[in-house]
């Protein structure tokens, strides 16, 4: 049956998916394929838009060690359930089903092979074979909840349609350009739902002009580094930018980062500096410090951090003699490189963000069914709750599983 079938005459449809994106998707093929009849709108001119342009083109569809740590919520018991009862294995065996070829890059993180299309047409099939029907270029204008206060009438540009049934599966604000919008909250507001303050997360950091002035030839230079904030540290790579940092390791932190913050790196993480440089001063007593530390750092890098702020008087833009420094000098320096201070001066916003921090509180969610408690019939799943993965694959995980968990209800 085509995905592109016409509209029931009636225009009546069990369920409403708002969202052809993965939690729409998802929670549209398991309603059907308990025989509900779904409709899933997006104003998009493309199905799965977020999908194919993750992962680089590849799609890190989801992670092998998926598990509620690796989620941020005011209520973090919340993910909980659905983690658990659509697992990260589950949905790669949908992958297989599919003989999708796959890898595991790094960290538990999973790829397809070839491209993210794979995922996004191996949806579409999963859909078009239950009967879901998907319209496109399709807005939303106005919700209203039927006589007898259940189901809903749906004012849209394919006419008026009603549901049983309505899921809110719209993402967060990120990505802009791919047309993400705030029509989720809108709706969750006017079912007298509360909004956790939304910002962006997994996202660059921007620096300001004294600190890029001194870096902004690194641009392009990674480093792997432990970065920490707000008792949470991650151990991945570093990347300088033409506007500040970004790489794995600050989109990681960037997400319990706030304005005004410290972030603090550790440029040689796995070992004791203090015992590596007292171990280079007995060795090799007459280098230059910028020489040590070049061993373990590039060379651009080292020239960097040894001729910015207070390092550069304390190694002498590098020169110090290793063998010169006294036992306390030693343990100052290695402080540094462990606790070395970043004042970002804000991030990168929505257009580079790769998910949304905050959004729908889950405080009046099921966390079994999804559906509202302030509405019968009202579903939100996704991006647009107030649950938000790590990077790598634990988004695309939240959305497999919340719709999942959804499709059994609505």
């Amino acid at each position: 049956m085509p995905l592109n079938q016409p509209l029931l005459p009636s225009m009546h449809y069990d369920a409403v998916v708002i969202g052809a994106g993965a939690s729409g998707l998802m929670c549209a093929l398991t309603a059907g394929e308990r025989g509900r009849k779904v409709l899933v709108i997006d104003h998009a001119n493309k199905i799965g838009k977020k999908i194919l342009i993750s992962g680089g083109g590849r799609c890190n569809y989801t992670n092998m060690y998926a598990e509620p740590a690796n989620y941020l919520s005011n209520n973090p018991h919340f993910c909980k359930s659905a983690l658990a009862r659509y697992t990260q294995w589950d949905f790669q065996a949908l992958v297989d089903k599919y003989n999708i070829p796959w890898h595991e890059k790094t960290l538990g993180q999973l790829f397809c092979n070839e491209q993210s299309s794979d995922i996004v047409e191996m949806l579409v099939e999963e859909c078009r074979k239950v009967g879901v029907t998907i319209r496109l270029k399709a807005v939303l204008n106005h919700v209203k909840v039927k006589g007898a206060s259940t189901g809903f009438q749906l004012d849209t540009t394919l006419g008026n349609i009603s549901c049983e049934s309505l899921v809110v599966a719209t993402g967060g604000l990120s990505f802009p350009t791919m047309g993400a919008s705030g029509l989720g909250y809108e709706l969750a507001e006017q079912f007298g739902h509360h909004l956790i303050e939304r910002t962006p997360g997994l996202v660059p950091f921007t620096m300001d002009k004294q600190w890029m002035s001194h870096f902004i030839e690194l641009s392009g230079v990674s480093a792997d580094v432990l970065v920490s904030c707000n008792g949470q540290s991650f151990r991945e790579n570093l990347l300088f930018t033409h506007k500040g940092l970004s790489g794995p390791a600050i989109l990681q932190i960037s997400s319990y980062w706030k304005a005004g913050q410290k972030v603090m790196v550790n440029w040689l993480p796995g070992i004791s500096i203090a015992d590596w440089l007292a171990e280079q001063k007995d060795v090799r007593p007459k280098a230059e410090f910028r020489t040590i530390l070049s061993d373990k750092l590039t060379r651009r890098l080292t020239t960097a951090l040894c001729t910015f702020g207070e390092f550069k008087t304390l190694t002498d833009d590098g020169r110090k003699i290793i063998g010169q420094l006294n036992t306390s000098q030693l343990q100052e320096i290695s402080e540094y490189l462990e606790s070395w201070v970043l004042m970002p001066a804000g991030t990168e916003g929505y257009k580079k963000a790769e998910v949304t921090l905050g959004g729908v509180a889950t405080d009046n969610i099921s966390s079994k069914t999804f559906e509202s408690q302030n509405q019968k019939g009202l579903y939100f799943i996704g991006e647009v709750l107030d649950v938000t993965g790590h990077l790598g694959g634990f988004n695309f995980q939240w959305a497999w599983a919340s719709g999942y968990c959804s499709g059994q209800y609505v």
